[in-house]
């Protein structure tokens, strides 16, 4: 038709060059100041869309968590919050500590998920299991948490799973910005200290990046939802392997590392200790099927000493 009839209505309506969209949902990043949250930072450094809070931006112990945000403003929440201190965690304080940012925390935050259809990322930990596998523990193997620590985090899974729109990314030994077991092995390279590490606690590195990416593409490819294994690929290692190959890596002495078991490198210690998994080596072939390629654990290491 070459003419048509507008209504005084249709008139009034402004042009569409002049309309300004809506606003894109947003993430936002729980736990923003710790190794993985840090890491997040790096990966979405380009992305304005992402949101960073700390535990003084917002504290999941908070029972009002449900008011705390515009919820409906955001389509993914990243908990990278959590309590780690493993140790810590088996003393009365801690007990209670390790419980309210492991569980009840995520608790809140899978029912703030549920409510407001956003995806929850949650990090988990190789610590729900008990370390007795044989090989690899994948993502369907039974809960088997030897500590407090373990069992909060077991609890945080089973909570962050009620979220129907879920990834449980369950991580192993994480090494990222900060103070960790690396960094530890590599100031002791350049002194010349010859430590005592154990040999008999076996897994993979985990770079906090590694993870950091590992949540990105899971969303942007929007994998199927569910829990997913992350580490380094590569060989798995003890400890003393990997403090080893720090201090070649930094060309001191590798035979300066000394082996010793968790029991003797314990004994006699004045505080209490949380029971380690001996095997914490996990199955990465779900999530390499969405399309992830994780680093290699020796190749990551040597750049992480490096950098």
């Amino acid at each position: 038709m070459s003419e048509s009839e507008i209504s005084a209505k249709d008139h009034g309506h402004p042009r569409l060059a002049d309309v300004i969209p809506m606003a894109g949902k947003r993430i936002l990043v729980v736990g923003a100041s710790g190794q993985v949250g840090r890491a997040l930072r790096d990966v979405y450094a380009h992305d304005a869309s992402v949101e960073y809070a700390t535990r003084a931006d917002l504290d999941l112990s908070d029972p009002d968590l449900a008011g705390a945000r515009a919820w409906r403003d955001y389509s993914v929440i990243v908990n990278a919050a959590a309590y780690t201190a493993v140790d810590d965690a088996e003393t009365p304080a801690g007990r209670v500590e390790a419980w309210a940012a492991n569980a009840t925390g995520v608790s809140r935050l899978a029912s703030v998920a549920a409510t407001h259809g956003i995806t929850l990322v949650h990090i988990s930990s190789d610590y729900v299991f008990d370390g007795t596998a044989d090989g690899f523990y994948d993502e369907d193997a039974s809960f088997s948490p030897l500590g407090v620590y373990g069992q909060s985090k077991a609890a945080g899974d089973l909570a962050a799973a009620t979220a129907p729109r879920h990834y449980i990314l369950r991580a192993s030994w994480v090494v990222g910005t900060g103070r960790n077991f690396v960094t530890t092995m590599a100031d002791l390279a350049r002194r010349g200290v010859s430590p005592r590490v154990v040999a008999d606690q076996r897994g993979r590195l985990t770079f906090a990046t590694d993870i950091a990416r590992a949540i990105q593409h899971l969303v942007d490819v929007r994998a199927p939802y569910g829990a997913y294994n992350i580490s380094s690929s590569g060989d798995v290692m003890a400890w003393s392997e990997i403090a080893r190959e720090v201090f070649r890596s930094l060309g001191a002495d590798p035979s300066l590392v000394v082996d010793t078991s968790t029991a003797e490198y314990f004994a006699g210690a004045e505080r209490v200790v949380a029971p380690r998994p001996s095997n914490s080596a996990l199955s990465l072939t779900k999530i390499e099927a969405t399309g992830f390629v994780p680093t290699d654990g020796l190749s990551g290491l040597r750049d992480y000493v490096g950098s």
